[in-house]
């Protein structure tokens, strides 16, 4: 359930305060995980069940949108990689 965090982050977005987001979104692994369903294999109207503020643009987060949304220093968008790789191959150069 490693999208939970987007899930928080996105109705965060909607205007719910993290501390109940992370409510929801735990009650929501719970239940997804007791029917084995990924979280977002989840139907709309069982997301809503949980909160109104669930659309469908949920549905555009995704493996792939999480990575990229990492975009800071040392983060997981494939320019900050980039970045990471190549200050590592410069430091292990400078100290050969």
């Amino acid at each position: 359930y490693m999208l939970a965090t987007d899930v928080a982050d996105y109705l965060v977005g909607k205007g719910m305060p993290f501390r109940e987001a992370h409510a929801v979104v735990g009650k929501l692994v719970r239940h997804a995980v007791a029917l084995d369903k990924p979280l977002l294999g989840l139907s709309l109207d069982e997301l809503k069940a949980f909160s109104p503020k669930f659309d469908r643009d949920v549905f555009e987060i995704s493996v792939a949108t999480s990575i990229a949304a990492r975009d800071v220093p040392g983060g997981t968008a494939p320019r900050r990689v980039e970045e990471a790789l190549k200050n590592a191959v410069e430091t292990l150069r400078s100290e050969a």
